[in-house]
């Protein structure tokens, strides 16, 4: 159950950092609002997934999703780009959250 809190952790992860961003350095309010309750929920499952997981493990699986979903938001929402050197890194962060779940 620790890994499921730690996977719902990273994707409201996600959600606070699209809110950070639509929250257009806060002046939009119900952005602000999601901002606010998905980070709360994001560290509450954080907490939940450390009572069982080790932290550097934990926290490094919470960043990679975290980092991995909000970077292809980007792309895909904003318009980022989508080059193959930016997109051989996503693929890195990606080898990296699911070796720590394999070896943690």
């Amino acid at each position: 159950m620790a890994w499921v809190w730690l996977l719902a952790a990273g994707l409201l992860e996600i959600v606070w950092a699209w809110g950070l961003k639509a929250s257009e350095g806060f002046t939009r309010p119900w952005p602000i609002v999601v901002t606010v309750l998905g980070t709360i929920a994001s560290f509450w499952c954080l907490a939940l997934a450390l009572r069982e997981i080790p932290l550097g493990t934990g926290y490094a699986v919470w960043v990679g999703i975290g980092a991995l979903g909000t970077a292809l938001l980007g792309i895909m929402l904003y318009g980022e780009p989508a080059a193959w050197p930016r997109l051989l890194c996503i693929a890195l962060i990606v080898a990296g959250v699911v070796g720590l779940k394999f070896v943690g």
